[in-house]
């Protein structure tokens, strides 16, 4: 019998949530997700000193230096990223732009332009966005510009809906963050259809399903390999190399839990007031947004004062 990550293939798009150029290389994932904590996590390898040391060399008359470098060492591994995947790699807009939808275009753009310095298309590239109500409204216009989207940090119905009015590529609904705080809530742990995360993906998959909405559903944030085959049958699943490892060392069915329906009819559109409204009455993805912003821009700050080191050694 072949492996669960074999059987997971054959009915998933499976996305590497790594920097790691080994594991990618070593896995052979579709696409691969990064984000700041990831970019940080790569560059903290030895083997990433070279690369370092020649954007710092590169950059440093750049009118914004530290600017300048990070997005070079953050762009230079998305490129070497998308020299593995056959896909595409996703790189995040810095998240202090969360809510700034005019700033986030503008490094959107950016990025996308320093990856085409390098040889590497939009059509390559996914921008991640966080999926606050102005990065919902700079994903809408990027995609009229044919810059595809991630939209990310995405707890709710409430955003999902929005991420479909707005024709986003791509949504990345999380799993794990969902079960840790609904876990430390309640006190216990879920088997994985009691989930709430994996029934959170589950409702968002069938309500995209059910009102022919294109954008693709792409299930992150995991904590076991129980909650991806739960998902199994999702558009896409992003699963870090530890958890893809486990499924390829098992062997035993992996039954399809997601599968689309009919498409009944179109879904009414969710105006800001009222976005603004259930994402404030749902306490945990209210947190959990906010959490996640802080901690990317955090490990972003950390990225930034290892430039400023080099810079001045």
């Amino acid at each position: 019998m072949t492996s669960k990550l074999d059987q997971l293939r054959a009915m998933t798009v499976v996305v590497a949530d790594t920097g790691d150029l080994d594991a990618v290389r070593r896995l052979k994932p579709q696409d691969c997700t990064t984000n700041p904590s990831l970019v940080l996590k790569a560059l903290s390898n030895p083997a990433m000193e070279d690369r370092i040391a020649r954007a710092v060399a590169e950059g440093r008359q750049a009118e914004d230096p530290v600017a300048a470098i990070a997005l070079a060492l953050t762009v230079g591994l998305g490129v070497e990223l998308a020299g593995i995947v056959p896909g595409r790699v996703s790189t995040e807009v810095d998240a202090r732009l969360s809510f700034d939808t005019e700033g986030s275009i503008r490094r959107a753009r950016a990025i996308i332009e320093a990856y085409g310095r390098q040889g590497v298309g939009p059509d390559r590239v996914l921008i991640k966005l966080a999926s606050t109500w102005e990065g919902i409204r700079a994903a809408e216009r990027l995609e009229r510009e044919g810059i595809n989207c991630n939209l990310t940090l995405l707890f709710s119905m409430a955003q999902a809906r929005a991420c479909a009015d707005a024709g986003v590529f791509l949504i990345s609904p999380f799993v794990g963050r969902i079960t840790d705080w609904w876990s430390k809530k309640e006190g216990r742990t879920y088997t994985p259809d009691e989930d709430p995360g994996v029934q959170s993906v589950r409702r968002i998959y069938d309500h995209y399903k059910r009102h022919g909405i294109t954008t693709v559903v792409m299930g992150a944030s995991f904590r076991n390999t129980g909650q991806i085959e739960a998902l199994a049958g999702c558009d896409r699943l992003t699963i870090s190399p530890e958890l893809m490892e486990k499924l390829a060392a098992e062997e035993g069915e992996l039954p399809r839990r997601l599968s689309p329906g009919a498409a009944e009819g179109r879904a009414e559109p969710l105006p800001e007031a009222e976005f603004r409204w259930q994402l404030n009455e749902d306490a945990m993805a209210t947190e959990k947004l906010a959490e996640g912003i802080r901690n990317f821009h955090a490990d972003a700050l950390k990225l930034e004062q290892l430039i400023r080191a080099r810079l001045v050694a």
